[in-house]
């Protein structure tokens, strides 16, 4: 519990601490609302999953795009902390992949809308493209070794070419409610296992 000083005012770490909360808090509750509508989705139903008004999101993002790339970022950081996570509390180390891999697709639904969130900062796109890559595949390149290891799934799979791979299919998503790329990322990471011997 922060101390007050003689003034009665709350030290400034304890202000940032909470301003830090609040940030993620409403970064957690657009990501959550882009990944259902979309990164066009209207900032008042923002405000409304984060029980905050809209005069807050506009004071911590300016901007959609602001918003949209503190997003990416949040999600790419809960992406890259969630692999090691699920690697100790997840029953295998291929349940823990299965586990990210749904954490990596929902990441990818919102992502799909950024560039055009993100309009002519193209330049801005690359560099949040090399900040995912530097990020997520030590983490996934972990947990695929980790599955080798305890004998699940095949050797020889790159972490960069099953991020590409399930990136590929998730494409569309946002323009064809019919189609959902789960199943068929499903049908991928079952294409990772280990064949077991006929008896």
């Amino acid at each position: 519990m922060p101390t007050t000083s003689q003034s009665g005012q709350v030290p400034a770490r304890g202000k940032r601490a909470d301003a830090l909360r609040n940030q993620q808090t409403l970064l957690a509750a657009a990501a959550a609302v882009f990944v259902t509508s979309g990164v066009d989705a209207p900032i008042r139903e923002i405000a409304a999953k984060a029980g905050v008004g809209m005069g807050t999101i506009y004071r911590h993002f300016p901007t959609r795009s602001d918003l949209v790339v503190a997003v990416y970022r949040h999600q790419v950081e809960a992406c890259a902390e969630a692999g090691p996570i699920l690697l100790g509390s997840a029953d295998s180390p291929l349940a823990a992949l299965r586990q990210w891999v749904d954490l990596f697709v929902d990441f990818l639904v919102t992502k799909h809308g950024l560039a055009n969130a993100l309009q002519s900062e193209s330049s801005g796109f690359d560099a949040l493209h090399t900040y995912f890559l530097d990020r997520l595949v030590p983490v996934c390149a972990q947990l695929l070794d980790a599955a080798v290891e305890a004998d699940e799934i095949s050797p020889g799979t790159h972490a960069y070419e099953l991020m590409r791979g399930i990136g590929n299919l998730c494409v569309g998503r946002d323009s064809d409610p019919r189609y959902d790329p789960r199943r068929l990322v499903e049908l991928l990471l079952q294409g990772l296992r280990r064949p077991r011997p006929s008896s």
